[in-house]
């Protein structure tokens, strides 16, 4: 490879633009070299002011660009499955956003197609595994001190809901997070999820079941809830807490500016995840750039994507029946025996 990594980013839209400026002028090691979206104007758009850069409506078009050298997949869910075995049949590495296949079947046709290979290529872009709060979380749980793990609480709230947006997308879009941090955390699968549905907030629109409180089972039997609250009105807000047999630890607090003045305090809240997890996302963003080019794939793997998109489904249908609903994984890609959280 050259002195900088050269990337292909398909998808210019909130995310893609966000990951377009970040390989531009934050993360060191990388330069853009073609920009993707079907949406031309939104392309020309986000890849303004860089030079060197191709702008294409055709994804493809975007992959078999002469200096490309991986890949960023920021677009829609429903696309990501074409991209990935595209990337894979061109031996690119690849960093996909989440969720890496909104569909189960679709993602373990990614999982197997990648085994096939025989080697690794994708990321899969689970970026509070990055976030500070989350890696200190995931040390002081790993070094025992506190015992074993018996609950997480978590905590998930957006300002208000994009256009479009269903009550199956509050777990499969939104919680998806809360589905990989607590299988990496833990170390352990998600076994069983049940939805409850408390009376809708006003400010939900017509017809979103929103919020929702989601409990997991895992196979060593702790137990995870998610309040997810996806119009609260008032900010973004990511919180976890981890009971133990010995103590307890919080993460999520910590990500605020307090100003005192005229005799009263007000604490900032932030209004969108770029904001919140903005560190998160440089951290991985560097991290898969440094290990690229190394010839290293690190992060999140396709199980991971994997068991995320599988164990989502199973919240969708436990949302719809009102009924626990078991999560089930195939075996592992390459394996007979079932995949383990990592």
């Amino acid at each position: 490879m050259g002195d900088l990594l050269g990337v292909a980013v398909l998808g210019a839209g909130h995310m893609g633009a966000d990951h377009i400026r970040r390989l531009a002028q934050v993360v060191s090691g990388a330069r853009v070299v073609a920009v993707a979206d079907p949406d031309a104007e939104r392309a020309e758009n986000a890849a303004a002011g860089l030079t060197g850069v191709t702008v294409h409506t055709d994804p493809t078009a975007a992959l078999d660009t002469p200096g490309v050298e991986a890949v960023l997949v920021a677009s829609p869910g429903p696309a990501h499955e074409e991209a990935l075995l595209a990337c894979f049949a061109r031996g690119l590495p690849v960093l996909c956003e989440k969720p890496m296949v909104p569909d189960s079947t679709g993602a373990l046709r990614v999982a197997e197609a990648e085994a096939a290979l025989g080697r690794r290529l994708a990321q899969i872009g689970f970026m509070r595994r990055y976030d500070a709060g989350y890696r200190r979380l995931k040390t002081l749980l790993d070094d025992g001190s506190l015992g074993r793990p018996l609950m997480l609480h978590c905590t998930h709230r957006n300002v208000s809901s994009p256009a479009g947006f269903t009550s199956a997308m509050l777990i499969d879009s939104s919680v998806s997070h809360e589905i990989d941090a607590a299988r990496w955390l833990l170390g352990q699968e998600l076994t069983a999820v049940t939805v409850l549905r408390p009376g809708p907030s006003p400010g939900a629109p017509g017809g979103l079941v929103d919020p929702q409180f989601v409990l997991f089972e895992t196979e060593r039997e702790a137990l995870v809830d998610v309040e997810v609250f996806v119009n609260c009105g008032f900010g973004y807000q990511v919180r976890c807490e981890a009971v133990c047999e010995r103590g307890s630890a919080r993460i999520g607090d910590e990500h605020t500016m307090v100003v005192t003045a005229g005799g009263s305090a007000a604490q900032e809240v932030a209004q969108d995840y770029l904001v919140r997890f903005a560190d998160a996302y440089d951290r991985e963003v560097q991290a898969w750039v440094d290990a690229t080019r190394r010839g290293q794939v690190t992060g999140p793997d396709v199980w991971d994507g994997y068991a995320a998109s599988v164990v989502a489904e199973a919240g969708v249908r436990a949302l719809r029946t009102g009924r626990r609903t078991a999560v089930e994984l195939a075996p592992r890609p390459g394996s007979r025996q079932p995949g383990t959280a990592r």
